[in-house]
């Protein structure tokens, strides 16, 4: 990977000024595009499980939550979702049978609170997710 790097900055600029920081802008490119690219697969809001269809409910209605945790900025950390400024999206807990606690499963949805543009399912904790077509 490195070789072609030194063969762009050979042919666009002078050898040896610049190989560090386009290395380092083309990898997070890179990074980038296959990051937001993880969060194209789709799956229809009625063919969600039972209880991630009435959390989606429970998103238009404002409420009431299971968890004091439903409803707070989800940071986008692992970078699976499309960027948005902090705060563009909100998390909220799907119940998992037999979990003592969360679990793993979450709906995140971005844009207004009660009516959002887009939402996403995950079901192992933010490793993927899949986009809520309604």
């Amino acid at each position: 990977m490195f070789r072609l790097f030194a063969r762009i900055e050979q042919q666009y600029f002078k050898p040896g000024l610049s190989t560090g920081w386009i290395a380092a802008l083309l990898l997070g490119l890179l990074l980038g595009a296959t990051s937001a690219a993880a969060a194209v697969r789709s799956i229809a809001a009625a063919a969600l499980p039972a209880p991630a269809r009435r959390v989606l409910v429970q998103i238009a209605h404002g409420g009431p939550w299971r968890s004091p945790k439903d409803g707070i900025v989800f940071g986008n950390y692992e970078r699976q979702l499309p960027w948005r400024p902090r705060g563009y999206y909100r998390e909220y807990t799907v119940p998992t049978p037999g979990s003592r606690n969360r679990g793993a499963r979450r709906i995140v949805c971005g844009g207004p609170v009660r009516h959002p543009d887009i939402c996403y399912y995950t079901d192992d904790h933010y490793a993927s997710f899949t986009a809520i077509t309604r």
